[in-house]
């Protein structure tokens, strides 16, 4: 081979060779939030909400996340949760509606998207359910036990200093004062209303509809579209193929999940509030 040949196969190669390269740092630059996203096809953020939400930071995260990547053109919330505490899902609630002023978000209901996950989703701009999900559940829940006649009969004497009268509502240790008890049932018929305001604005129902219908009992997803709690019966695939067809990707989409290094959501039950142990939560009295 003659010099001038192979100086020309030399020069291929490195075109070649620096074409390549320039071509994966474009594939792996198209991921960072703002740069490329024109290279990259259509893409969905599928958000997982599972088990019982104590915690709202891991979520709260993955939503931000999704909202500042320019190439994530709609976003999934995929919930399969029975609810949880109080404030955490307020907190994702109110971050799904900041998303949603930037993108679409469609929600799709799994298994189970009651109480404190149907609050969640209510946020969407659209929700499906499959015919025989477990849903609805408006209601707030406070549980309470008396250990008073356990420790009569164990002979065991407690004693309470305290610096108010309230200081200690709750306890398991004594039976509760109707004073106690009212106090309670004003707090939960408290967050009871901000549940409901929720789901009436949300949902575009009147408040006095939904409080015919949120006495904390669950519906199936087919009775929840005709009660207007759910807009389309349908599984995943189908809440993807809707939100894609909104913001104009054709084909199958890419379904972008967050990044492995996010912790899963535990399945513990709800946030304990000291010292009286009480949990005031979204979940179903099941």
């Amino acid at each position: 081979m003659d010099p001038s040949t192979r100086r020309l196969g030399l020069i291929s190669g490195v075109i070649i060779l620096a074409l390549f390269l320039v071509l994966l740092f474009l594939a792996v630059a198209s991921d960072a939030p703002g740069r490329w996203a024109f290279l990259s096809r259509g893409k969905i953020g599928v958000i997982p909400v599972e088990g019982i939400i104590t915690d709202s930071r891991e979520l709260v995260e993955r939503i931000n996340r999704f909202r500042q990547e320019h190439s994530i053109r709609a976003v999934v919330i995929r919930i399969d949760s029975p609810g949880g505490s109080v404030a955490p899902v307020q907190e994702i609630f109110e971050e799904l509606l900041r998303l949603k002023e930037e993108k679409p978000v469609v929600a799709s209901l799994g298994t189970v998207s009651a109480s404190g996950g149907y609050y969640i989703a209510c946020a969407a701009d659209q929700i499906f359910a499959n015919p025989g999900t477990l849903t609805g559940s408006i209601g707030v829940l406070i549980e309470l036990f008396n250990l008073e006649g356990l420790l009569e009969w164990a002979r065991v004497e407690t004693k309470a200093i305290k610096s108010g009268r309230f200081k200690d509502i709750g306890s398991p240790l004594r039976a509760m004062t109707p004073e106690e008890e009212a106090s309670f049932q004003k707090l939960v018929d408290g967050i009871h209303g901000q549940f409901v305001q929720a789901v009436a604005e949300s949902r575009g129902i009147s408040r006095d509809e939904v409080e015919e219908i949120a006495h904390g009992g669950v519906f199936s997803g087919e009775e929840a579209v005709t009660l207007g709690l759910v807009d389309e019966l349908g599984g995943f695939r189908r809440a993807v193929a809707y939100v894609a067809s909104e913001v104009g990707i054709r084909g199958e989409p890419d379904l972008v999940y967050p990044s492995s290094h996010f912790p899963r959501l535990r399945d513990i039950v709800g946030a304990v509030i000291p010292p009286a142990g009480i949990r005031v939560q979204f979940l179903p009295g099941w």
